[in-house]
């Protein structure tokens, strides 16, 4: 099918990322959401409606993604065949061992100080100019409101200088899109187990933009637990606390602390770590572990004690994860019985510990699962940029912003922005919706714009 439309929406509708005097009320973006289609401007025109041409342009498709929702600054480029042309990372490593954690003042002027270089470099690594773009993709949420900005307004000063149009990416979408880059067999409908720093979210892809949320975190997401409970045990947080904890925990007993399994009375597939994270770290005191002092100088005793802390919090942690998705596939199964994949992805999704459990879970109800290399579940440029090519095949993307545009515009960055609609009996009486919910589910948007 031809791509010779594009779908546009009003300047108030939540798809764009275009800069607005005012922020748009949740009222106003939802029933001012209309769907005009005009022409394709150069150089998207087509010359003839043929097939071929069609075919042709697909094929050279070549979308440059920006990252910096949170503590790294990521840019790549992606062809559309799923050829990935370049990626590049810059960690704050150094930020997060000196804070403990992500700081997002301090966040915000890491991204500023490198974000030209990375995009730079990611495109002589594609042997590529601007010119050479399609479209420009960039996260616009959710995410840190300060570090987003920063990735906003890079990609549309090239989008605006080059005439590219660009497109507004979720950043949890993109987390489980790339599974589709790697694996060209996964179709939809699939299950999908998000799980970083700041998110935990089980989802029911049904289709591209269509999800319905079937679990998420009440508090704290698993990583969050990750990164404090490294801390507290003082391992070096330069990799972040995921990876510290796995490496120790090879050396504990993991049953030898007795942690209660979070929300074990509640038959939903919400999580909460909070609790946890308070258990572990009452555990700590009782040891009279001493944060201060690195694991690299611990006593071998004192060694042992943090081992078998951190390996009983990877247990229990985990098997709250296992605890959940499992009740999430069987709810999944019954909306769409021909699901086959549970696509497991985020930066946690690293951890091997997380992957050989949750495949046990996968196996027992009959699924496949699947995992984004390593370096493709932290944030990435690269699933940005394809999730960016997703939309752009269906027409869904903004026409390049001007060339210059006012310092006092307020960018349209989301960072409380729901994936899907929620589940009915996946609903949690702890969460207020009310308050958490800034902006409309990207699935309430995209089904809008297809009524209109």
């Amino acid at each position: 099918m031809l791509l010779s439309l594009v779908t546009m929406a009003s300047p108030s509708t939540l798809l764009r990322i275009k800069l607005l005097p005012k922020p748009p009320s949740l009222f106003c973006a939802l029933t001012n959401l209309r769907r005009n289609q005009l022409p394709l401007k150069s150089p998207f025109t087509t010359s003839s409606s043929t097939t071929s041409s069609s075919s042709k342009r697909h094929d050279d498709v070549v979308v440059l993604g920006i990252e910096t929702s949170c503590d790294d600054t990521a840019a790549a480029v992606v062809r559309s065949d799923g050829e990935i042309l370049s990626q590049v990372v810059s960690s704050q490593a150094d930020l997060l061992a000196k804070y403990g954690g992500v700081a997002p003042k301090m966040a915000e002027e890491a991204h500023s100080q490198v974000i030209d270089k990375v995009v730079q470099e990611a495109l002589d690594k594609a042997y590529m100019t601007e010119k050479d773009l399609t479209a420009v993709a960039v996260t616009i949420g959710p995410g840190l409101s300060l570090c987003l900005r920063v990735g906003v307004q890079k990609a549309r000063r090239i989008a605006g200088g080059f005439n590219l149009p660009i497109i507004g990416v979720h950043h949890m979408e993109a987390h489980a899109l790339v599974a589709r880059l790697i694996e060209k067999d996964l179709q939809f409908p699939f299950m999908a187990l998000l799980i970083s720093g700041g998110h935990n979210l089980l989802i029911l892809a049904r289709d591209l933009g269509q999800y319905i949320q079937l679990g998420t975190t009440i508090d704290d997401a698993i990583g969050e637990a990750y990164d404090k409970t490294a801390k507290w045990l003082g391992l070096d947080l330069r990799r972040s606390g995921g990876p510290a904890i796995e490496k120790l925990a090879m050396e504990g007993n993991a049953e030898s602390v007795k942690f209660s399994i979070p929300m074990k009375q509640h038959k939903d597939c919400n999580f909460s770590y909070a609790g946890l994270k308070t258990q572990v770290r009452l555990a700590i005191e009782s040891k009279k572990i001493d944060a201060k002092i690195p694991i690299t100088s611990a006593s071998k005793e004192d060694r042992l004690s943090r081992a078998d802390i951190a390996a009983s919090f990877q247990r229990t942690a985990v098997l709250h994860l296992e605890e959940r998705c499992d009740r999430a596939i069987q709810w999944a199964l019954k909306m769409e019985p021909s699901i086959r994949h549970l696509v497991v992805s985020g930066g946690v999704a690293s951890n091997q510990y997380v992957r050989a459990r949750l495949d046990m879970v996968a196996k027992k109800n009959g699924l496949q699962l699947l995992c984004p290399p390593p370096q493709l579940c932290t944030d990435n440029g690269v699933m940005i940029a394809w999730t960016g090519i997703e939309h752009f095949r269906m027409g869904r993307y903004d026409p390049p912003p001007p060339a210059e545009e006012p310092e006092d515009f307020v960018y349209d960055i989301r960072p409380r922005w729901p994936l899907g609609e929620e589940y009915a009996e996946g609903k949690s009486e702890a969460r207020s919706l009310r308050t958490a919910r800034i902006h409309p589910s990207l699935t309430s948007i995209i089904q809008a714009s297809l009524q209109q």
